[in-house]
């Protein structure tokens, strides 16, 4: 086709089927791919690229934990001897120490123990798990002064999205809450960092329809369930409203008592 009015005048007529090929030429042109919300868009022969797909579920692997070089320079005092009883995580853990676990400097040591939760060696995470659950129930009570610098290892350990390591730190979040003097109240500031991960987990479940699994340990969706509540449960009374703000899903499972008439 002519480009101006004067050469498209001078120039002799071209035949009908030059003028056809040219057009279907012309619709045969591929179409370009052009990023959305811009002015490309509105241009002839595009094609808006689709946004990028994200898999929430995928995971996202850390490279080297604080415990795993600690453990590589054997400043850890502790070795694995035997076993870990998963029945019954309350039973004594397969480990040897090197010194006495209740006089470790607890602001230290029990950091790093949880940092190795987010690990992906198998052997270095059964470690970090028994250590840690072991300082935990020999001492208690020294849980609470060291919380705030838990936080961030059990976020580590949640934003991996490995259903295995999630489920090891929410046990580990349990034991705290059960056995800590008012563990559960000094977490309820911490919800928006370490809950975000149990709204994407929570509908996870295996419907069984009449069977029964008394295994809970390995269902994501169960143990999500049974960690809420407890926190509900040992939280005191704001402790519902912040797990439903981070979890909508989530009902109350503590239900108020009634209170008895007043006699006559």
């Amino acid at each position: 086709m002519c480009s101006s009015t004067q050469e498209r005048a001078t120039r002799p007529h071209e035949p009908g089927r030059v003028c056809r090929d040219l057009l279907y030429s012309r619709s045969k042109q591929p179409n370009r791919v052009v990023p959305a919300f811009t002015y490309q868009a509105l241009q002839k022969n595009t094609v808006v690229r689709p946004p990028a797909k994200i898999d929430i579920f995928k995971r996202r692997p850390v490279r080297e934990t604080v415990f795993k070089i600690y453990f590589s320079r054997g400043d850890i005092p502790c070795v694995l001897a035997g076993r870990s009883n998963k029945q019954d995580p309350t039973k004594d853990r397969p480990l040897r120490w090197t010194c006495v676990p209740e006089e470790l400097d607890y602001c230290y040591y029990l950091p790093i123990f949880v940092d190795g939760l987010a690990d992906m060696d198998s052997d270095t995470r059964l470690l970090a798990i028994n250590g840690a659950i072991d300082l935990i129930m020999r001492s208690p009570k020294k849980v609470l002064p060291v919380l705030p610098k838990l936080i961030l290892p059990l976020k580590r350990a949640f934003q991996t999205r490995d259903k295995r390591i999630i489920i090891s730190a929410l046990q580990v979040v349990q034991l705290m809450v059960r056995l800590g003097p008012c563990v559960g109240q000094a977490l309820v500031p911490f919800y928006r960092q370490l809950l975000a991960v149990c709204n994407l987990y929570k509908n996870i479940n295996v419907n069984l329809g009449e069977g029964i699994d008394p295994d809970r340990s390995k269902r994501i969706g169960d143990v999500i369930e049974d960690t809420l509540k407890l926190l509900e449960y040992c939280g005191g009374p704001n402790a519902f409203i912040n797990i439903k703000y981070m979890v909508p899903t989530y009902e109350s499972s503590v239900f108020p008592r009634c209170e008895l008439p007043k006699p006559s």
